[in-house]
């Protein structure tokens, strides 16, 4: 298996990167909650007055598109906190991919998504047989 060839200032950068996407997908996460509260899902509006259905609908809609949004971003969490262990043990920037000649990732797909756990080739592969 081949070695990154990522400095260890290349790594710092990464993980201080993972680290700033990682706070505010918490931050984010924490205010959807927030904003989803039990008491939210009464069909009256402050004053008391029933609100009309396709208001309710909308604000049904609109909260479980968040709870969507939520999800997915509970999914990159888990991506960040793998990618910083990759980071730690040395494995970082190496495609997961189980092949022979383990591809490394760009560093310009690493900028873009540093919890990549796939070279482009690989990724595009993968989305393909999903298809």
């Amino acid at each position: 298996m081949p070695k990154p060839k990522l400095a260890k200032k290349e790594l710092e950068h990464y993980k201080e990167l993972l680290m700033r996407m990682k706070e505010s997908l918490i931050h984010d996460i924490k205010n959807m909650a927030a904003g989803s509260s039990p008491e939210d899902n009464d069909s009256r509006d402050v004053s008391g007055h029933v609100q009309h259905i396709a208001d309710v609908a909308t604000d049904m809609y609109d909260k479980e598109f968040n709870l969507g949004l939520a999800s997915k971003d509970r999914e990159v969490l888990l991506l960040i906190d793998i990618a910083i262990k990759r980071i730690n043990d040395g494995s970082f920037g190496l495609c997961l991919n189980a092949h022979p000649n383990h591809h490394l990732i760009t560093k310009q797909r690493l900028e873009v998504l540093p919890y990549a756990e796939y070279c482009r080739d690989c990724q595009e592969q993968f989305e393909t047989k999903k298809r």
